[in-house]
């Protein structure tokens, strides 16, 4: 007994260890996002990485989510004769859940894995030592920047993700299921609340911040060579994907808990 218990206990201290490793260094770069110096081209770089580089995959990624969502949506209550109630599904189905979660899992395989990887080969080259040599503060030049991008360029995504899902489903319901297309852009709108769209749009916020933030830790901590530049690029991606997860049902009980 004493063999799997010591094996379990040092699996758990190993875990909350590198729980509290990535606070510290996400609690540094939010602390440095808020003191001078900030490299501006860098930080519209990375805005361009992260937001412009991404639509086509999440636009595509939305577009089929919402087709399917209303497919699937109108076979499941046609049992209950509540194939009315399709349009209302889907806008709050895209605005609270797909649209955020879809948008960041491909953001955090597109974007978190490019960071890992980058950051990564940086340290194995010694260039992050080299900023060091020209002071500069390597959490400054390369944390901060894809911090506020991702804070601000996630929530972009997810509000086109939000659009293109809904007219997927739009385009589905009017053209294959017979919907009138009046009555259900009436739908839409009625049952479409403010707090739906806010609530997708905060919960991208913290996405976007997880998935820098995952990206850089695990590019700063890689081990050295290629198989330390990959095993980080893999972590980075699970590390995000898990950390999205998580907190989608953490922000889903805050705002529509009982």
């Amino acid at each position: 007994m004493a063999n799997p218990l010591s094996t379990l206990g040092k699996y758990t201290l190993n875990v909350l260890s590198e729980i509290g490793n990535v606070s510290i260094f996400a609690a540094t770069g939010v602390r440095h996002c808020f003191l001078p110096t900030f490299y501006w081209r860098e930080i519209l770089r990375q805005i361009m990485i992260v937001g412009f580089y991404s639509l086509p995959i999440v636009g595509l990624t939305a577009i089929f989510a919402g087709m399917v969502l209303a497919l699937q949506t109108y076979v499941g209550f046609t049992r209950f004769n509540a194939e009315g109630a399709v349009a209302s599904v889907v806008v709050i189905s895209i605005t609270r859940e797909l649209g955020p979660v879809f948008a960041g899992l491909m953001v955090a395989g597109r974007v978190s894995s490019s960071i890992a990887a980058e950051i990564g080969s940086m340290k194995v080259s010694e260039q992050i030592d080299a900023l060091l040599t020209l002071q500069v503060n390597p959490f400054k030049f390369l944390v901060v920047p894809r911090i506020i991008a991702g804070v601000l360029m996630v929530p972009f995504l997810v509000l086109i993700a939000d659009i293109i899902g809904v007219m997927g489903g739009f385009i589905v319901s009017t053209t294959l299921l017979d919907f009138s297309v009046g009555s259900y852009i009436a739908q839409t709108i009625q049952n479409m609340e403010t707090i739906d769209v806010i609530s997708g749009l905060v919960k991208a916020s913290v996405f976007g911040f997880c998935v820098a933030v995952f990206g850089c830790y695990n590019g700063f901590y890689s081990n050295l060579g290629a198989k330390g530049v990959g095993d980080a690029t893999t972590g980075a991606v699970v590390s995000s994907c898990i950390g999205i997860l998580i907190f989608n049902y953490l922000l889903t009980a805050l705002f529509f808990g009982i």
